[in-house]
């Protein structure tokens, strides 16, 4: 799982390039799934009302819990880019992924009440066993790998 990543790029003189070829398949994930995580958490605060919409009726504060979970979501994904961080932020990530298991339910639940297309329904019912899977590689991808103790 420590393969260095080659090819990326045809601009091999650009030291950007260069860092991102000398990346293992492992640390390419990680990156991505941090970007993941930090875009998400940004868009609980540029559009807070969805996110206050799908919150299921029976947690409170509504508006503080999307802007904690939103903060959550960027500390973590910024978390696991930073090596002595990277087991907090997964175990958090984790965590947040067991917490917005209601509000996955909640989109789920009301686009069936508004008679949603068979796809989009497909696709949130599908979206519940997929947080297992964001869990699996919040945990693999916060654990510590060669490079962290590369010196």
């Amino acid at each position: 799982m420590g393969y260095p990543v080659r090819g990326c790029s045809r601009l091999h003189d650009q030291p950007l390039t260069a860092a991102w070829e000398n990346m293992t398949r492992i640390q390419l994930a990680r990156a991505a799934f941090a970007l993941m995580f930090v875009l998400a958490g940004s868009l609980h605060f540029a559009a807070p009302a969805y996110y206050r919409s799908v919150m299921p009726p029976f947690l409170p504060a509504p508006a503080a819990l999307v802007a904690v979970t939103g903060a959550a979501e960027i500390a973590g994904g910024l978390g696991l880019l930073i090596p002595s961080l990277r087991p907090a932020a997964g175990i958090g990530l984790m965590l947040l992924l067991v917490a917005v298991l209601p509000a996955n339910v909640e989109m789920l639940r009301q686009a069936r009440a508004q008679g949603a297309s068979p796809m989009v329904e497909g696709l949130l019912w599908l979206r519940l066993p997929f947080q297992l899977v964001l869990i699996w590689l919040a945990w693999r991808l916060s654990r510590k790998d060669r490079a962290d103790h590369a010196g």
